[in-house]
């Protein structure tokens, strides 16, 4: 766990980059709920870190902007009854977010219409359905 956090190929957060907070976590848990610092707060400060280009950081710092608090992203895992599951837990939702924000944005959207085929189909259809829902009124002549 000291090598640091593998998010892509080519980038790596160092561990001396990572803080780890435990607290005692809320829940049911028997006789050592209240003794046992089983919560895992997990922060990495996103706008201080030297492991990122400043593209990607800003990247980064754009995409999370509404999880960030003073440009440190933090991690809370209490799912589990164990402080070592619950570190992994932490760990791994944020290699995910940080992955997550540092792809490349999606190529632009093309706008496209609609084939003469797919017009003349849908066209047929509303005359099937139109002729279908007149064929079921009664008649007032």
């Amino acid at each position: 766990m000291d090598d640091g956090l593998r998010v892509t190929d080519r980038w790596t957060v160092p561990a001396a980059e990572l803080r780890e907070r435990f607290s005692r976590s809320s829940g049911p848990g028997g006789q050592g709920v209240n003794t046992t610092d089983s919560r895992v707060e997990l922060s990495f400060d996103v706008a201080g870190t030297t492991s990122l280009p400043p593209a990607l950081r800003e990247r980064v710092l754009q995409r999370l902007a509404g999880r960030l608090v003073d440009g440190v992203l933090t991690i809370a895992a209490s799912e589990h009854r164990a402080q070592l599951a619950n570190r992994e837990a932490a760990r791994e939702r944020l290699v995910a977010l940080l992955r997550e924000a540092v792809a490349p944005p999606p190529p632009p959207r093309r706008p496209t219409r609609p084939s003469r085929g797919a017009k003349e189909r849908r066209l047929a259809d509303k005359k099937r359905q139109s002729q279908r829902k007149r064929d079921r009124r009664a008649d007032d002549d």
